[in-house]
């Protein structure tokens, strides 16, 4: 009806000037366009700059336009204003054409025009997008040498180019010089800090705000998070929550990275009602994020009720979903996702393969496993990784099938790593190949993989199968190497707090009423007829850590 109706307002119309306000409607196409600039021809104002300036901004900066169109009427004015070339330069930033916007600049400067500070703020953009070092010193150089190193939106942009340059000490060289530092300047640098992996500076930098908005707490807590940092993560949103500030999407998103590395599962429910007080929409991201938590936490039933109130799914989603139920051994139900995933019309994608062939190991569906890593290059045009390999051979592996496992990493086309070797040497423990564990031991070795696990391991099976001589070479080599078995550890939440138990170590405060406690554990789990599994504990018998 509305297109209707522009169509017939074209035909009525007498003078440019009425055309031009349609140009202002959200929902005209390039063929009105076309009909709008025929008009003007026409009415015989086509060299009119007025005129092919507002046509030259819809074409140029609409997401209906045509950046092309909008090039062929900007080359047919003989002398461009400044608000012209500027609008080409931020047509081709948003445009996808950063290149193009520098090539304008540079032919506005050789026919004697000057920028003003919307140019530069336009012209940055562009070095972001080309991710060019040469250009964005030139560009720097032009803005001092212009006299617009001052103003603060253009500092903002070298600052920001800077940082995505991963140039952060020139960055901080452009702020420490800047004469009026505001929230987003000290922001920036903070971020290239933190993106160098130099987040005790960023801190530092973090600490000395004089002001901080929900943006400037948001990347300290992804800058922790995504530096495996989960804990520092987790204190800094507690932090943010002091001080008075609601967290953004983003923060949402890396405080529930942060939860699900830790196991943090109140900060994680917390900010699933959160999310659900704010009437936020429980997209991909934050659903998928949502989903690895509980997971990763123990909640799979939980983790699977968000999967199903997730309006949109996409193949994230759905990967996060099969390998929660792969990890807590609902193989059966992972399997069905898959298929699901794909009645839908989502692709799988590398990872959702890693998950399914887990699923299959862990039910014993070789078959199917097999026909779903062959698919991964026939259908799917996915080249398997490693860690596929290696799920193939835990697969074959748990099945007995230790022939098979043995031949696929032979022939593998690449050379396999711990994660493969690892796969195998286990296989060769759960059903006492003392001689492939012998064989894979020594390939760990020669990778420079001679961590305590491995000779442990090793050792336990000498163990089982009564060779104590060979138990006790094990060990020797041990001690001659000053191999040290790597203390376990354990992860629990107590009010919200994430607490680290290390085995051996006795500080904590609590630790006789935690000793009491499990003591109370143990004697109930042998109430209930529980035997444990001590083959494990063979050499760590008065091992010193």
């Amino acid at each position: 009806m509305l297109l209707n109706a522009l169509n017939g307002r074209l035909r009525r119309l007498k003078t440019s000037k009425k055309t031009l306000f349609l140009l202002e409607e959200c929902l005209l196409s390039m063929r009105h366009v076309y009909q709008i600039h025929a008009h003007i021809i026409t009415s015989g104002r086509s060299s009119d700059k007025f005129s092919l300036s507002k046509l030259i901004a819809f074409s140029a900066i609409s997401p209906n336009g045509d950046l092309s169109y909008a090039l062929y009427l900007f080359r047919q004015i003989h002398h461009p204003n400044i608000f012209m070339w500027n609008t080409m330069m931020r047509g081709c930033v948003e445009k996808d054409r950063p290149d193009l916007g520098l090539s304008l600049y540079k032919q506005m400067v050789d026919g004697g025009d000057r920028p003003n500070n919307y140019t530069f703020s336009f012209l940055l953009r562009s070095v972001v997008g080309i991710r060019g070092l040469v250009e964005g010193r030139c560009v720097h150089g032009q803005i001092v040498k212009l006299g617009w190193a001052s103003y603060d939106f253009v500092q903002n942009g070298l600052i920001h180019v800077y940082v995505v340059l991963g140039l952060v000490d020139d960055a901080r060289q452009v702020f420490d010089e800047s004469p009026e530092k505001d929230v987003v300047s000290w922001t920036a640098v903070v971020n290239g800090y933190a993106k160098a992996g130099r987040i005790e500076t960023a801190r530092v930098l973090f600490d000395e705000m004089p002001e901080k908005n929900a943006v400037s707490w948001s990347a300290m807590i992804a800058s922790y998070a995504q530096l495996g940092l989960a804990n520092e993560a987790l204190e800094m949103f507690r932090e943010m929550q002091l001080a008075g500030l609601r967290p953004n999407y983003a923060a949402i998103l890396s405080v529930l990275c942060a939860c699900a590395q830790v196991g943090a599962l109140e900060q994680g429910k917390w900010i699933h009602c959160y999310v659900g007080r704010q009437g936020m929409d429980l997209d991909c991201a934050v659903g998928t994020a949502l989903i690895d938590v509980y997971a990763k936490c123990g909640y799979i039933d939980i983790a699977h009720q968000v999967f199903v109130q997730m309006p949109e799914k996409d193949v994230c989603a759905w990967t996060s979903m099969i390998s929660g139920c792969a990890m807590h051994g609902h193989g059966e139900l992972a399997i069905q996702l898959f298929f699901e995933m794909q009645r839908n019309g989502v692709r799988p994608n590398e990872v959702s393969f890693i998950g399914v062939l887990s699923a299959c190991g862990q039910v014993g569906l070789v078959e199917y496993g097999r026909r779903c890593f062959e698919n991964m290059t026939r259908v799917f045009n996915i080249t398997p990784g490693i860690e596929h390999y290696g799920c193939m051979v835990n697969l074959y592996g748990r099945a007995g099938m230790l022939e098979d496992a043995r031949a696929l990493v032979q022939t593998m086309p690449v050379k396999p790593d711990a994660y493969v070797l690892g796969a195998l040497l286990g296989a060769a423990k759960m059903h006492g190949d003392v001689e492939l564990a012998e064989q894979m031991a020594r390939k760990l070795g020669e990778l420079g993989i001679d961590h305590g696990g491995v000779h442990v391991l090793l050792s336990n099976m000498y163990a089982a199968a009564q060779r104590w001589e060979d138990v006790a070479r094990v060990r020797k080599g041990m001690e001659q190497k000053k191999v040290k078995k790597t203390p376990g550890c354990s992860l629990i939440e107590v009010d919200g707090e994430v607490i680290e138990f290390v085995a051996g170590d006795k500080s904590h405060a609590f630790m006789k009423e935690v000793e009491l406690l499990l003591y109370g554990m143990d004697k109930h789990l042998k109430s209930l007829g529980h035997v444990v599994d001590k083959s494990q504990f063979i050499l760590d018998v008065d091992f010193t850590y």
